[in-house]
């Protein structure tokens, strides 16, 4: 059975579509729905329409000329300032060779890093220790997107991410926010924080896997022990609160926080399709999408960005592609294709 069989109308013919306002859908979907290579015309001409429209050229322009945006310095304001712009930017699949993104890029890694390792939502005294799973796990991901992996800065980073996960060098992370092994969090309560956790795995599965090191490899197989031993499709991660509802309120981009979709790709990407373990999170992503094959838009941080992007409630291009990627990625796991 072909993976698109799961779906209930042709949304992939919907993402393909040239749009103006959300051009990098039809380039993500070329790429990881169609399996396009970089070099291919219409993937080169798709990323050259996303620089030139939708929101990665308004969040561009509006970058300052010495590289930061908002503010200078570290830049966590939520979510103007510049390390929200570059984990956007990532998402939104930004070209790399750009000289602003690259600008931005540098600017935040030399503004941004902790002396602990890592990425720190607040820089200097009193609080020099905010270094957190979901900051630098968000950052990490786009850094790597957007070209960065082998920049020193961004490996100390990565090497902060792993042993944090481990705890194989409790000084990494003694004076952090991140506050132990298996992603204890102050935030938290000091207990595990399963939205750390995605963030801080989605930066690992970030990492090609003939450049994961034995720690990093330690690293992922500790993390998805951690995601697994949870129902996804509960998401009774260890909280001083509630569940929150954002777990299954699907959302792009998203912020600090995660959701249900976004854990099982984070899982599906280090190769646990052929767990069962997962079907229940599988199940009730089909379950979400509508008669057309399309997902919607719960979760936003609209009118709080440099742009808006998509509307509330509404069928939405990018949850949708989220979600294709998803089902393509189990199906395909299952049969080991």
């Amino acid at each position: 059975m072909a993976w698109q069989d799961r779906l209930k109308g042709d949304s992939l013919a919907w993402l393909l579509e040239v749009d103006s306002k959300n051009p990098g859908v039809r380039y993500f979907a070329l790429r990881h729905l169609l399996d396009r290579p970089a070099d291919d015309p219409e993937v080169l001409a798709a990323r050259a329409a996303l620089m030139a429209s939708g929101p990665v050229p308004v969040i561009l322009n509006a970058q300052q000329p010495e590289g930061y945006w908002d503010k200078p310095g570290g830049g966590y304001g939520k979510y103007r300032a510049t390390a929200w712009q570059i984990i956007f930017l990532g998402d939104l699949g930004a070209d790399p060779a750009d000289e602003r993104v690259r600008r931005g890029c540098d600017y935040l890694l030399d503004h941004t890093a902790a002396s602990t390792g890592g990425f720190a939502a607040s820089q200097g005294e009193p609080h020099p220790g905010y270094v957190l799973h979901c900051l630098t796990g968000n950052l990490l991901t786009s850094l790597i997107a957007l070209g960065w992996l082998d920049d020193p800065r961004t490996q100390r980073a990565l090497e902060w991410e792993a042993k944090a996960i481990t705890g194989e060098d409790p000084s990494l992370y003694h004076k952090c926010a991140s506050s132990g092994p298996d992603f204890a969090c102050e935030i938290n309560g000091k207990l595990p924080c399963g939205w750390g956790a995605t963030k801080a795995m989605k930066a690992l599965a970030a990492v090609p896997p003939a450049e994961r090191d034995p720690l990093v490899q330690r690293a992922v197989e500790r993390g998805a022990a951690f995601l697994l031993r949870y129902d996804l499709a509960k998401a009774e991660y260890p909280t001083t609160d509630p569940i929150s509802p954002s777990w299954f309120k699907l959302g792009f981009p998203l912020s600090y926080w995660s959701d249900l979709l976004e854990t099982l790709t984070v899982l599906l990407d280090l190769g646990y399709a052929g767990d069962p373990r997962l079907e229940g999170a599988y199940g009730w992503l089909l379950n979400e999408q509508d008669e057309q094959g399309r997902w919607a838009l719960l979760h936003t941080v609209n009118s709080r960005m440099w742009t808006n992007i998509e509307r509330q409630g509404k069928p939405s291009k990018w949850i949708t592609l989220r979600a294709l990627r998803a089902i393509k990625a189990m199906e395909t796991g299952k049969s080991g294709l």
